[in-house]
């Protein structure tokens, strides 16, 4: 454990310092929250790399593994690359193989999708996602749906490649094989920070959210514990954008979760095996991000900029390119009104 120092990363004075990557300390929160510890020499590292088996190694440890000629994933001498080999496999909740970007970006999506299922039906399930995804997306464990449920994770993707390329038939197959996904799940939704224009955009971006609580949950269609629109995320907003620490691990469950180092959350929606539904999932983000990339003070301050009715007009200006999100918003505001 390292003397009293400034975080590197955070900037905050501390006596409860770690060693990182780059001959520099970081506080105890930051290491936990921010950075992962490299299985071989020990240090707390930004970014790691994936290895064959579970280990996660920084990028100068990285050098000493050969790649997976398929897929890029790094092999010990001694393993096949699971990543290739694994088939029907459903992965521990802790699985994270390294990223595999899909489309032009900057913004990127990846879409967790909960899913219960019977354990009848869950070789057959699970079968039919391995067949259909292949190394789009991968399964894994969660403690939160039923015993023998599990998560659909893709790999990041824009929103063209995935509008184009998911197989979004493997819903539909999934659910006639008695598979369900309803408000008792979630469907969580991240975006690149990268594909933001800067942290000014994303507090506009998080601010439109957390404004219009009431029409945000009623297209995701559940309000949830574990999706909070609370007080204390919507005054740290900033902190957020800067992509500063705050809070604890629990306070990942908010309407945004700022806690990932390299994507926001957006944890709000009820999980679907409607294709259209989960589109307009992965439509809400993309369009609200867009919306908001370009929104000035002058049409915040002028031209209720951050108003609902302002945003859903820009996105039925827009049905080529967001369908199932302006599908999903006449059938919430048909809702309504009935």
């Amino acid at each position: 454990m390292a003397g009293v120092a400034t975080c590197a990363h955070c900037g905050r004075y501390s006596d409860n310092q770690v060693p990182a990557v780059g001959a520099v300390t970081v506080c105890a929160v930051c290491a936990h929250r921010h950075f992962e510890r490299c299985n071989i020499c020990a240090l707390w590292a930004s970014a790691t790399r994936y290895v064959s088996g579970g280990r996660r190694v920084c990028q100068g440890c990285a050098a000493g593994f050969v790649a997976c000629e398929a897929c890029g994933t790094l092999l010990p001498d001694y393993s096949v690359c699971d990543a290739c080999q694994s088939g029907a496999e459903v992965w521990n909740y802790s699985y994270k193989p390294d990223p595999r970007f899909h489309g032009e970006g900057p913004l990127y999506l990846g879409m967790e999708l909960e899913i219960i299922v019977s354990q009848r039906h869950r070789y057959r399930a699970v079968s039919a996602v391995a067949d259909a995804v292949g190394r789009l997306a991968y399964l894994k464990n969660d403690s939160s749906i039923e015993p023998s449920g599990f998560e659909l994770v893709t790999h990041p993707m824009d929103y063209t490649f995935a509008m184009r390329e998911f197989p979004w038939a493997l819903l539909g197959e999934l659910s006639a094989l008695g598979c369900v996904s309803d408000r008792r799940v979630g469907l969580h939704v991240h975006a690149s920070r990268a594909g933001f224009s800067s942290p000014a955009h994303i507090y506009r971006w998080a601010t439109f959210l957390y404004r219009n609580e009431i029409a945000v949950t009623e297209l995701a269609g559940r309000r949830s514990r574990y999706a909070r629109f609370s007080t204390q995320a919507r005054t740290r907003i900033k902190d957020t954008a800067k992509g500063q620490p705050h809070g604890t691990d629990v306070d990942r469950y908010q309407a945004v979760n700022p806690h990932p180092r390299h994507t926001l959350e957006v944890r709000v929606f009820a999980g679907s095996l409607d294709p259209v539904r989960v589109q307009a999932a992965l439509g809400f983000v993309t369009a609200s991000i867009e919306y908001t990339r370009g929104l000035s003070s002058h049409d915040i301050a002028r031209h209720h900029g951050w108003d609902w009715p302002r945003f859903t007009d820009w996105v039925h200006t827009r049905t080529g390119d967001y369908a199932a999100l302006a599908q999903r918003l006449g059938e919430v505001s048909l809702a309504c009104a009935s």
